[in-house]
């Protein structure tokens, strides 16, 4: 899409807003391709005035609950993305478009800001301070809960002197049978 300067754009709304031509006219003697961006220019122009044709530089920042608000009135009304932007005051429709795609596809969270650019990181003092008030936040002391870990603590040290008996007995096993085929193929290699 060819980017038009505002002095063009300002030209050929007045032109059509003197009666001087069509839209189809006006974009044939102008060479815009679609007559639908002059329709959009002389709505934005009735609307705005001047800053309606001027391409904003300063990004204004719309809360979520705007972006939700319009969003919801773009599915619950049969207005087009210009004809609504109009209405609230923006001068893009494409913003509109946007949000609306974003909210089809990931729900209302896709319209809340995110902030760009990596995390702070905390210092370490500070980490390990907030580390620490959560895990004591988190601690329940209660004596009930410090029961039932005790036996828990139990069980898994029984497990795991069960498990260290086990494989002593197996190593103990292996040891025997490597001795028993040892000594065998010793006695066989003497009678030879």
């Amino acid at each position: 899409m060819a980017k038009y300067s505002y002095e063009f754009k300002k030209q050929i709304v007045l032109e059509y807003l003197k009666g001087d031509g069509s839209y189809l006219c006006l974009s044939n003697k102008h060479g815009i391709s679609n007559q639908a961006q002059l329709q959009k220019w002389v709505a934005a122009y009735k609307k705005f005035g001047d800053d309606g044709l001027k391409r904003s530089r300063n990004q204004k920042i719309y809360s979520f609950e705007e972006k939700f608000s319009i969003v919801e009135s773009y599915l619950t009304s049969e207005l087009s993305y210009q004809e609504l932007a109009l209405q609230v005051g923006i001068n893009n429709p494409a913003l509109v478009n946007r949000w609306v795609n974003e909210f089809k596809a990931a729900g209302p969270d896709a319209l809340r800001t995110h902030k760009k650019g990596r995390k702070k990181t905390l210092s370490k003092s500070k980490d390990s301070k907030r580390a620490q008030e959560i895990q004591e936040a988190k601690v329940d002391t209660s004596a009930e809960h410090v029961r039932e870990l005790e036996d828990e603590l139990l069980k898994l040290r029984i497990e795991n002197a069960f498990l260290k008996e086990l494989r002593r007995l197996r190593l103990v096993d292996k040891a025997k049978m490597r001795d028993a085929h040892g000594s065998s193929s010793v006695s066989e290699d003497s009678s030879n």
